[in-house]
């Protein structure tokens, strides 16, 4: 049997071949021997290695000790943030959480690990600069763009034929319910996602007029292209999920960007100047309402004292007539009294005898107290 055969010499160099120059031994021409030379070659070897002899029973132990650690090299250790996906013969058999995990060894199984929780961002208009890095990622989110600008991307064709230039950021990461979708159904996900991003922006723009998303429908357009970005990648089935769209600038084209700003600026005042007039106009008006309110009371007071004293004199009258009637003498005498009493309650009065009744003569009056000096005072 070739495998108790111990005959052969051995080399001076203790070579386990049995000859110098490699297995295939010296003057062979580099040719291969036959498979029986092999053998018995390869079993002088391993006595050698092997001591106490080797037989039948050594090779199966070192074949099971070969076979034990190929299989034990199929452990492997995913990460918290990882999902492992398991190949056998290139085909996927399951995916496996995170720990300790095992599948068939190379080149019989594979093992692909994706990083499912981590945040992935995608710049189309402009390439960032700088920035912190993490897990072989930037990180950080600038609310305006910086770094080299890339107009192919940014330049986007608005509904009323305007172009304007749109500046995002696309924040994304793997879907941990289809990693298999990830890994399988794209050839490049990240490209992907930027490629859907641009056409989904440029699909929302062009519904939409420039002043309207240069102004009051930006809020809108980041949801909206979201919701389209998100659409075309579960039909493409690239299993990726968009977080967040987010919008760093939106302006005019750089050769016409100042008579925008101009425009705007325009539009700016004139939204300012209403709203001052209006300001204006809620408070003159209410303070004019309420003058207009004060004068009606005023004059529905007036109105009704007029109407209170003319009633009253009405009466009065009405009394007087009554006592005229009665005494008319008398009454007009009284009456006579009472009207001089008021025409002359508050004038100056001389009082004189009447001369045709035997009083003296009137002297020349002078009314000093009508004089300057006289006036803040009698002297």
């Amino acid at each position: 049997m070739p495998w108790s055969d111990q005959g052969g010499p051995r080399n001076q160099n203790n070579n386990p071949w049995g000859q110098p120059g490699g297995p295939w031994g010296q003057g062979s021409g580099g040719q291969p021997p036959d498979l029986e030379e092999m053998l018995r070659r390869s079993q002088e070897g391993l006595k050698q290695i092997l001591p106490g002899g080797f037989g039948g029973r050594g090779l199966a132990i070192l074949v099971l000790v070969a076979v034990l650690a190929w299989l034990l090299s199929g452990l492997y250790t995913v990460g918290p943030n990882e999902i492992g996906l398991n190949l056998i013969f290139g085909k996927y058999m399951g995916k496996t959480q995170a720990g300790l995990n095992y599948n068939l060894p190379g080149p019989i199984g594979s093992v692909i690990k994706l990083a499912v929780t981590d945040r992935n961002i995608t710049d189309v208009g402009f390439r960032e600069e700088g920035g912190i890095i993490v897990d072989g990622r930037r990180r950080g989110q600038p609310s305006t763009p910086r770094g080299p600008e890339a107009p192919e991307e940014s330049l986007m064709l608005t509904g009323d034929e305007n172009i304007a230039d749109v500046k995002f950021r696309v924040i994304w990461q793997i879907d941990p319910a289809k990693p298999e979708d990830y890994a399988f159904n794209v050839a490049n996900p990240p490209l992907t996602v930027k490629a859907v991003a641009e056409s989904a922006m440029r699909e929302i723009v062009g519904q939409s007029q420039i002043q309207k998303i240069l102004t009051a429908d930006r809020k809108l357009i980041e949801p909206a292209s979201q919701q389209l970005m998100q659409k075309v990648l579960d039909d493409y089935h690239a299993g990726v999920l968009v977080l967040q769209v987010l919008l760093l600038s939106v302006d005019p084209p750089q050769q016409v960007i100042a008579a925008f700003r101009d425009v705007t600026a325009a539009q700016q005042d004139l939204q300012r100047l209403g709203n001052e007039a209006e300001a204006y106009a809620n408070r003159v008006v209410p303070e004019a309402r309420g003058a207009a309110a004060r004068i009606l009371q005023e004059a529905e007071a007036y109105r009704e004292q007029t109407v209170a004293e003319a009633r009253g004199q009405a009466a009065r009258f009405e009394k007087i007539y009554e006592q005229y009637r009665n005494a008319p003498a008398l009454t007009r005498q009284r009456l006579y009294i009472e009207t001089m009493e008021r025409v002359l309650g508050g004038a100056d009065k001389v009082i004189l005898d009447d001369p045709s009744k035997g009083g003296a003569s009137v002297a020349p009056f002078v009314p000093l107290p009508a004089f300057p000096a006289f006036q803040g005072g009698r002297k």
